[in-house]
């Protein structure tokens, strides 16, 4: 980790340092001077831990660079289900430090739900995507690492009148072996070197009246090189919580070549740290480091104006495009390129600091921010980059794997140019004018060549950093919606251009039957369905539910496609029923197939005055003509048998016993043909129906007459045997293929 280099630039306020021992109030005493070696002997040595000391311990490991050792104490704190969420995020910063970039994930998915206003998770959710790519050598750059590297850290190298000037640790001529706590290596001083074939060469130290006891630099110089600024330690006392803060001084060079005495700058503090100074080539612009009151949280960026007058202007803090609850620091600005590098842990990288780039509007404002990507980046800490004008070659620090030492200052050459001062931004949106987040967002050259992707995140935004006067294509993808497209051009003065997607939803369709019984309309499970599709000429098949509810998806479906389909429902005691389902899709959304056609199954009967409500047949006395109020009644076995064509009736006529049995035989059966006869001319298949007279064969009471001698029946008896019976005599094969148009409903 490269806590080191922020010199007490990490704020601590955040930690509790309750003490359960006085061993471990001694312990705590040693992590809060910085001593981390010797704190973690001291926890190491005691059988159990306090929560804040485990963290305590976890920190001294990580600031160490013992991740390995440092994840294992997150793990344990975790486990103790009493850790906060930045303990969780610092686990999974961790072990990707590690490499651990699964588990990590797995950590960050959890801190991302509980904090999601973190602007350290949004930066995750939003680009967690690119991890893969991150890995990735492009050949973007070709590194190298440099000759004059001690095996102290050497970092934070400045151009300066053809040279770097860089700080390091490695013992200088003095021989005076002062050491800092937090890692045991010798205080930082500025040394400067030539630059020779991309190496640096002939390190010597910078200057005596600058390196005095304790931490100076890095520094920063204006393009003439008569002006500095440089990072020193408080030299004036500790802050109210005992530690010694950062400062920024500048020092000015006079025509004869001496350097005043160091200027302190106007926001040095006893209660915060300034650091990571960054002049502009005219000097009028200061970039710096800052955990003042007022930020995002860690270690911000800032930057402040110079007047006419020489005084120093209100700082800036860069805003959320660039600053993070975690540790923004080492701002280079390349003016020709209008390009912020910085080092960052709170945007998403690949492990410890990475180096990103922004682009810098003529609004000053940031965006764009790109991660570097690997070699440039990797799991350990890369930091502090400097470009050349033309942002061809440059140098950058790091503490990777391979190096001589702690931190090593690498060459850097950059084969493609990460901006030209242009940025592509956007939203996607629906047609409705929803913002859509997961959209995958691609950019295309104009003769459609892929030249980058982001995925949006919850503002739908999407952001590219790309070269000046050309002309790119955008496409938008997500499913459930047709592809968004737009074209942009950077051929203009703007140095922010805004081209927004917009991807149209694809409509969807659905169908939906409610499958009830017909006597009782509750809802009817075990119906077997059979859907064929007469478009397609495919079938399938379908059992409903206890809900007896049918749905199916139309996926191929667009406005104004027509559907036919042909429904056959069959269950066990109910009638088989088919129905034909033609309908043009007029417009998305689920369509009720049972308010059109009647998806109600009428139980099986042995008489149809079970299944419908039929009231007497009335004729004429000693007359058999169908009356109007009979054919309204026989309408109704009309109706059901075009339902049910394979359905065999036999009408029976019945009478009571007044009158003799043989006039009675022959009246009833003259009506049970009339009306067999009115109904036939209303049905598929006439012979499915037949009539009989019964009359006076089949009373249901007592009510019989023999001979001369009278009923003493009342006549609402006698009325009860004069009936009209519709007993079903077959059902056929259940193969029907009735195109169904009623929508009578029976009780």
């Amino acid at each position: 980790m490269r806590y080191s280099i922020l010199m007490l630039l990490v704020s601590l306020s955040a930690l509790s340092f309750a003490q359960s021992s006085s061993r471990e109030k001694k312990a705590d005493h040693l992590f809060e001077a910085y001593s981390y070696f010797t704190a973690i002997d001291q926890y190491a040595s005691m059988d159990t831990l306090s929560i804040s000391a485990m963290r305590n311990l976890a920190w001294s490991y990580l600031n160490t660079q013992q991740v390995e050792k440092s994840a294992e104490v997150f793990s344990a704190l975790v486990q103790t289900g009493e850790a906060s969420l930045e303990d969780i995020y610092n686990y999974a910063f961790a072990l990707k430090a590690t490499g651990a970039y699964d588990q990590s994930a797995l950590l960050m998915e959890k801190f991302s739900i509980q904090s999601s206003s973190d602007l350290r998770a949004k930066s995750y959710k939003s680009e967690s995507g690119s991890l893969s790519e991150l890995l990735k050598d492009e050949g973007h750059y070709t590194i190298a690492n440099l000759d004059i590297n001690s095996a102290e850290q050497d970092f934070g190298p400045a151009y300066y009148m053809g040279g770097v000037v860089f700080a390091s640790t490695r013992e200088n001529i003095s021989g005076i072996a002062r050491r800092y706590n937090w890692n045991n290596k010798p205080f930082l001083d500025l040394y400067t070197a030539n630059v020779l074939d991309k190496q640096l060469s002939s390190p010597l130290p910078f200057l005596p009246s600058i390196n005095k006891k304790y931490h100076e630099g890095p520094a920063s110089f204006t393009a003439d090189g008569n002006t500095m600024a440089f990072t020193q330690n408080n030299y004036e006392g500790k802050g109210e919580d005992g530690s010694i803060k950062l400062k920024i001084f500048f020092a000015t060079k006079s025509g004869d070549g001496v350097w005043s005495a160091p200027i302190p700058f106007k926001l040095n503090s006893h209660s915060y740290s300034v650091g990571h100074p960054f002049l502009t080539a005219n000097g009028k612009r200061l970039y710096f480091s800052s955990d003042m009151p007022g930020g995002f949280g860690g270690v911000d960026l800032y930057r402040i104006d110079q007047g006419e007058d020489g005084t120093w202007g209100e700082q800036v803090n860069l805003g959320s495009a660039i600053n993070t609850e975690g540790d923004e620091m080492f701002p280079f600005y390349a003016e020709s390129k209008q390009t912020l590098w910085f080092a960052s842990n709170g945007h998403f990288g690949l492990g410890g600091l990475d180096l990103f780039v922004a682009a810098v509007t003529g609004d000053q404002q940031y965006a764009g921010v790109i991660n570097a990507g690997s070699p440039l980046n990797t799991r350990f800490d890369d930091f502090a980059m400097i470009t050349d004008q033309d942002m061809r070659t440059g140098f950058f620090c790091s503490n990777r794997e391979g190096g001589k030492g702690d931190d090593d200052i690498y060459s850097v050459q950059l084969h493609k140019p990460f901006l030209s001062g242009k940025i592509i931004t956007g939203q996607a949106r629906s047609k409705a004018g929803e913002t859509l987040s997961g959209v995958e967002v691609i950019l295309m050259d104009e003769s459609g060549v892929q030249v980058s992707s982001a995925i949006t995140g919850p503002d739908g935004t999407y952001q590219f950093s790309v070269e000046s006067n050309k002309n790119f294509r955008l496409q938008g993808v997500k499913s459930a919606y047709y592809e968004g497209k737009n074209t942009v051009s950077t051929k203009t003065e703007i140095a922010k251009v805004t081209a927004d997607l917009v991807l149209e939803k694809i409509p969807s369709f659905s169908l939906y039957a409610l499958v009830t019984n017909k006597k009782t309309a509750e809802p009817l499970p075990g119906v077997r369905m059979t859907i064929r599709n007469n478009r397609t000429n495919t079938t399938e098949e379908f059992t409903t539910e206890n809900g007896g509810e049918y749905r199916k998806s139309l996926e191929a479906i667009r406005v104004n496609d027509q559907v036919d389909y042909t429904f056959t429902l069959a269950k066990e005691g109910f009638f088989t029923k088919t129905l034909n389902y033609l309908e043009t899709m007029s417009q998305p959304g689920q369509y009720d197939v049972h308010i059109k056609l009647d998806f109600a199954l009428d139980p099986l009967v042995d008489d149809l005055s079970k299944l419908v409500t039929i009231s007497p047949i009335n004729f004429d006395l000693n007359k058999f003509d169908i009356r109007a109020d009979a054919a309204a009644e026989l309408d109704k076995i009309v109706v059901i048998m075009n339902q049910y064509e394979d359905m065999v009736v036999e009408l029976g006529s019945h009478t009571d016993c007044r009158g003799s049995i043989k006039y009675n035989e022959q009246l009833s059966d003259k009506r049970a043909k009339a009306s067999a006869a009115y109904i036939k001319e209303r049905i598929t298949n006439p012979n499915r129906i037949y009539g009989k007279g019964y009359g006076e064969s089949k009373l249901l009471n007592n009510c019989a007459c023999e001979g001369a001698e009278k009923s003493t029946c009342p006549e609402e008896e006698h009325q009860l045997n004069r009936r009209t019976e519709f007993k079903v005599i077959s059902t056929g094969d259940d193969k029907l293929n009735i195109d169904n148009k009623s929508t009578q409903s029976f009780d």
